[in-house]
């Protein structure tokens, strides 16, 4: 049975409420805690059956995504689009990324970027550098849940399953830290 994005997520209780620290170092009421729904295979490849339909006719040549969840999505989004799937690690010490154990793109090929969460962009741009320094063609952009608040343009069509605007904080700002909501750190990156 195929279900709805949204619905996939909160039936395998991906979408938490509370006072979560996201990655990016924000806080937030909502925390879309997607390995819930990707330890379930048939979600994962309902979600990225979607991301797959929206650019089946772009001739992509091979999906990349950040780690952690992007390697799953570059997996199986490649795997439905039967090109490679390849992933960007982070630099340590730094807020880059690279591709390691091989994994390259030749000048011209057509990339596909997968993600898991969107907030604030910055796992997206960190995985756009190093396609564009190998002279990768970004074709656009798949991701599971774009929960950002303001326009992000990457200059390539984005795609997400779900869109759910949710309002993030500075800490300094924080309205749930400032009540005494006791701040929750549940994944990183």
């Amino acid at each position: 049975m195929t279900l709805n994005a949204q619905k996939l997520f909160e039936i395998s209780g991906a979408v938490l409420n509370g006072h979560f620290q996201l990655t990016s170092g924000l806080h937030s009421p909502v925390y879309w805690e997607k390995f819930q729904v990707l330890q379930y295979p048939e979600y994962t490849q309902q979600l990225c059956k979607m991301i797959v339909d929206r650019f089946r006719d772009q001739s992509v040549q091979v999906v990349a995504g950040p780690t952690t969840g992007g390697v799953i999505l570059a997996y199986d989004v490649s795997r439905q689009l039967g090109v490679r799937g390849i992933f960007a690690e982070k630099v340590e010490g730094s807020n880059a990324r690279a591709f390691r154990r091989g994994f390259n793109i030749s000048p011209g090929e057509r990339v596909l970027l997968v993600d898991d969460i969107l907030t604030t962009g910055g796992s997206i741009q960190e995985t756009i550098a190093p396609i564009k320094q190998a002279g990768g063609t970004l074709v656009g952009i798949g991701v599971l849940v774009d929960r950002s608040t303001k326009t992000l343009d990457f200059e390539v069509p984005l795609f997400s399953c779900v869109r759910s605007e949710t309002v993030a904080y500075k800490a300094e700002e924080c309205p749930l830290c400032k009540a005494g909501i006791p701040l929750t750190k549940r994944g990183s990156s």
